[in-house]
């Protein structure tokens, strides 16, 4: 069974188990933690994730933040002097608001009830602008649900690491990996 494969049983099994709403936004945040090289496999079978989590009887939005760089370079007043000496580009503010705006919309939305998912996709392409830490931590207070991070880097011991490279950050999220088949209430 592949990584991806490994993922979606793991994701399965955790979007059938039962929610409680006594639980901060915190706790209400899934990881679905997969190697960076899986990234496109994954994001092929977003019509499988989707698709069991509506068979659970939940709602599903997807929040897309792959072109959140690009649109924030090309709106930039100074590009080109950015294109040019693209080391003095601080975006990482800016770029934290925004995709933490983005994901507070996604869940603050009429469709985005109590019994919904909200996924995250992307995170990937704003790899060395944020952290992803503080976009989860910016948007916590406005989950009503359950908001599904896909995380491209891995899960060991309690720490979540971006993109195999970033220094580790510990977090109460419920970790769904594609690698093991543990599932945390």
């Amino acid at each position: 069974m592949s990584a991806v494969d490994h993922l979606f049983s793991n994701y399965s099994r955790q979007v059938r188990l039962p929610w409680s709403s006594s639980m901060s936004g915190k706790q209400r945040v899934w990881f679905a933690v997969y190697p960076p090289w899986e990234e496109r496999r994954v994001r092929a079978r977003l019509p499988q994730f989707e698709a069991v989590t509506l068979a659970a009887s939940h709602g599903w939005t997807t929040v897309d933040l792959t072109r959140l760089v690009p649109d924030f370079l090309a709106a930039h007043p100074y590009r080109e002097q950015v294109f040019q000496q693209p080391q003095h580009l601080r975006a990482g503010n800016a770029l934290e608001k925004r995709a933490a705006a983005l994901v507070r919309e996604a869940c603050s939305a009429e469709e985005a009830t109590a019994s919904s998912v909200v996924a995250v996709t992307g995170l990937a392409s704003l790899f060395d602008f944020m952290r992803v830490s503080s976009l989860i931590e910016a948007a916590e207070d406005s989950i009503s649900g359950r908001l599904l991070v896909f995380f491209p880097g891995e899960y060991a011991g309690n720490v979540y690491r971006f993109m195999d490279a970033r220094d580790g950050f510990n977090y109460m999220a419920v970790p769904i990996t594609s690698t093991e088949s543990f599932i945390n209430p």
